[in-house]
């Protein structure tokens, strides 16, 4: 039987599936529009998809340590008891493990790849995992560095992942612990884009206490302002987390050079959901 665009669009609006399931359903079943329902709904796909609307800003940042690479991901979902599923964990550091291993270029890429440990696509692993959990699960984002790499997780909430040239595993655990927790954004001044400086330049000029100084005096003290603020933002020049007498550069100096560092937090940039009590029991009320 041949499958139109309509039966298509159909089965979508009555499932909330998506167009190539939805297509394949409709192939498997040679067009019997309640029998390709009754298919989604068998593969969990019917569900998973509807719950694809919904916020997912809670969940879990993971990562992998290989011998050559390692990976981190972000795994979101709705809620945080969730995000402690163990079902969940165990999908997140798959994914890490995963990411790690074959080195996708993109999102799209992973999703569409095959998990050699249970030998599906993982776009389908996750709808699986949405229709088990109940609640929609999405994959958001990962890095991947390769050579000498180490990483930290805390709580699931927030992730650094290191390269660096030298193996050293405690001192890069200690830099990871150090970067989870005063969050710089640079690894050496000289990465600071000029624009930057600029702005935050412009900014301390315009200060109400500074507007009755000489200009050369309020040039300087700027000038003292502006550095003060860019050292806080290199990761070199931080006191370091553990013993803020000496900085990261000189806890590092001749012993390891950082040459790249994320930092993830989970849901940041997310919208969160916004939902009071009774609009939770209305909400129930109504499913």
């Amino acid at each position: 039987m041949n499958i139109t665009a309509q039966m298509v669009k159909e089965l979508r609006d009555k499932t909330g599936a998506g167009m190539m399931d939805a297509k394949k359903a409709l192939v498997e079943t040679d067009g019997d529009m309640e029998k390709a329902m009754e298919v989604l709904r068998q593969k969990g796909i019917a569900s998973a998809d509807k719950k694809m609307g919904r916020i997912a800003a809670e969940g879990l940042v993971a990562s992998a340590i290989l011998e050559n690479a390692g990976a981190m991901v972000e795994i979101n979902c709705e809620t945080d008891f969730v995000a402690k599923n163990e079902e969940f964990k165990e999908l997140s550091d798959n994914l890490a493990e995963f990411v790690a291993e074959s080195n996708p270029t993109d999102v799209d890429a992973l999703l569409n790849s095959t998990c050699p440990k249970c030998g599906k696509v993982i776009a389908d692993l996750i709808k699986e995992k949405i229709a088990s959990i109940g609640e929609k699960i999405t994959f958001r984002r990962f890095i991947r560095y390769e050579g000498n790499t180490a990483s930290y997780i805390h709580n699931g909430k927030i992730g650094v992942l290191i390269q660096t040239d030298k193996k050293d595993a405690e001192l890069m655990n200690d830099i990871c612990l150090h970067i989870a927790s005063s969050a710089p954004e640079f690894i050496s001044r000289s990465e600071i884009p000029q624009s930057v400086i600029d702005h935050e330049t412009e900014i301390e000029m315009g200060k109400e206490d500074l507007l009755k100084k000489p200009e050369a005096i309020r040039a300087k003290i700027v000038e003292g302002r502006v550095n003060k603020l860019m050292a806080g933002r290199v990761l070199l020049e931080q006191p370091f987390i553990k013993n803020p007498d000496i900085t990261v550069g000189q806890l590092i100096e001749g012993k390891l050079t950082v040459e790249k560092f994320t930092r993830f937090v989970l849901g940041e940039g997310l919208e969160k959901r916004q939902e009071n009590f009774a609009d939770e029991v209305m909400n129930q009320i109504k499913g």
